[in-house]
């Protein structure tokens, strides 16, 4: 129930029951019908200006009202807060509207403030008018969303240039590049330069379902490929993309695209370009101007935002930019050397039938087993060739090593004279008598489909033709040419006859 306010007459009535009457103030409280503590306040204040009865007795309310209330606060306005601060101090991490509310009542101890109550419905009312996406709390350093805008940029041959945009979540601190496409590579191209544009990493990259970037778009369990993650895992940070169809989720990228198209790309449309370079130097020319431009309803600029909430807040870049890696599942074969793009690696040899992780880069492999790294290497794209480290090749005798190269030319042997000669000449080709194993394999394993005797034919006749490699024997056998049996000369002389020309007839 609210409190009765005390009217003018009343308080002349506290006055001369006190001084005049001389009541008490339980007397007074009881015949006014108002409390002991009320009755107290203006007797105390009446003392305080030194009045009594005979003083007062004819003194207008307006009169009294200033000598008693010289200070009354009925009458002052309330503080206005700085919204617009309350406004962005809310994105920083752990900040609450307690806090500010206590901060702001604290920082006008002699004036008048709102209850905390009416302080956050003053406050509702303020970010109701402001842009939906601008009353999204985001936490300082905690979001980065990126997309690829619609419009794009034509170039004079005919192909048109794509643009990349990312955006902080908390000050909307705008990032953008120009790609030839919105290929993997140029995702992840951009993505890196974003990162070292904004100086730090961000807890959590936010990108649409882009098939380039998402394996599985799912819409409560995505999960982004595995180059994507491999950056993520490189940069200490998480990538979560927004929902299917549920443009909300990134409002910040959406609205950052939009000031892009309206800022950047509008003000380049009469330029002519011939090369993506030329469009992407184009727009950083033009993004400070737009990370600079105050802020229609709140203080400040994306730019000075960016300095006071998110820069502190982003986790520090790694000593390495990251270089772009792609992943294939690979098999260690019995020569514990894996194929890629037809070069092959070795492995440490106990890694024999083993499925690994191939991680490759421009310049450089890396091959995982279970995440932890078993072996690398440089690039090399001589095809067919090997790349073998000594320390991956096993002793001569380990108990583990089945196969050596004179178990291979024995088998051969058992086959044939021929196979066996083939068998070894095979294995002389090679610097290391391991990478024949293969050829090896295969040559014998010919005996299966075949037979042994066609097999050792087609060995003779290749020998007979100067080759000794797996696939010239596969194919003498597939063409049958083991079967075939060498032209004889022979004496038959063709009969003269009148279908015959001699030498005159071309003369």
């Amino acid at each position: 129930m609210p409190k009765q306010r005390m009217s003018l007459p009343m308080i002349k009535d506290v006055i001369r029951l006190k001084w005049h009457a001389r009541l008490s103030h339980e007397s007074i409280a009881t015949t006014l019908k108002v409390s002991k503590g009320v009755v107290a306040k203006y007797v105390g204040l009446a003392s305080a200006a030194g009045l009594d009865w005979e003083t007062v007795q004819d003194w207008s309310e307006q009169r009294l009202s200033t000598a008693l209330l010289p200070r009354s606060t009925a009458s002052q306005p309330f503080v206005e807060p700085d919204w617009g601060r309350i406004h962005r101090e809310l994105d920083r991490k752990g900040m609450t509207l307690m806090l500010l509310w206590q901060e702001y009542v604290a920082a006008h101890p002699e004036q008048r403030t709102w209850r905390y109550t009416q302080f956050c419905e003053h406050y509702k009312t303020f970010t109701s008018r402001l842009k939906r996406s601008m009353r999204q709390h985001r936490r300082a350093g905690e979001k980065l969303f990126i997309d690829f805008a619609g419009p794009t940029v034509g170039l004079s041959d005919g192909s048109r240039a794509q643009v990349f945009v990312s955006a902080m979540a908390a000050s909307s601190y705008v990032f953008a590049c120009a790609t030839p496409a919105q290929r993997l590579d140029d995702w992840i191209e951009a993505m890196v330069r974003a990162l070292h544009f904004y100086g730090g990493v961000p807890q959590l990259i936010v990108p649409d379902n882009a098939r380039a970037v998402i394996a599985t778009p799912d819409r409560y369990e995505p999960r982004a490929n595995d180059t994507v993650l491999d950056l993520a895992r490189h940069y200490g940070t998480s990538v979560l993309p927004a929902r299917p169809r549920t443009p909300r989720d990134k409002a910040t990228a959406e609205s950052s695209v939009q000031v892009v198209t309206r800022w950047v790309l509008a003000r380049l449309r009469h330029e002519r370009f011939d090369t993506v370079a030329q469009v992407d130097a184009a727009i950083a020319a033009l993004l400070p101007s737009l990370n600079e431009r105050p802020f229609q309803k709140l203080p400040g600029s994306r730019a000075s935002v960016f300095a006071e909430l998110d820069a502190p807040a982003l986790m520090p870049l790694p000593a390495q930019r990251y270089e772009m890696a792609r992943f294939k599942t690979v098999k260690v074969h019995i020569d514990y050397h894996v194929e890629i793009e037809a070069h092959r690696y070795s492995v440490p040899h106990a890694l024999v039938g083993q499925t690994l992780e191939a991680r490759i880069t421009r310049h450089a492999l890396e091959l995982l087993l279970r995440g932890q790294r078993v072996a690398a290497h440089a690039r090399n794209d001589r095809r067919g060739g090997y790349t073998t480290v000594e320390a991956h090749m096993p002793a001569a005798h380990r108990a583990h090593l089945e196969w050596t190269p004179q178990r291979l030319i024995d088998w051969g042997q058992r086959i044939g004279l021929s196979c066996g000669e083939l068998v070894t000449r095979l294995l002389q080709t090679y610097k290391h008598p391991e990478h024949g194993y293969r050829s090896c394999l295969g040559l014998l394993s010919l005996s299966r489909r075949y037979g042994e005797a066609r097999l050792e034919a087609a060995c003779e006749r290749a020998l007979a033709l100067g080759t000794w490699r797996y696939r010239h024997v596969r194919d003498l056998l597939a063409n049958h040419r083991d079967l075939a049996t060498e032209a004889t000369a022979s004496d038959w002389i063709s009969p003269e006859h009148a279908n015959l020309r001699g030498p005159g007839y071309y003369q």
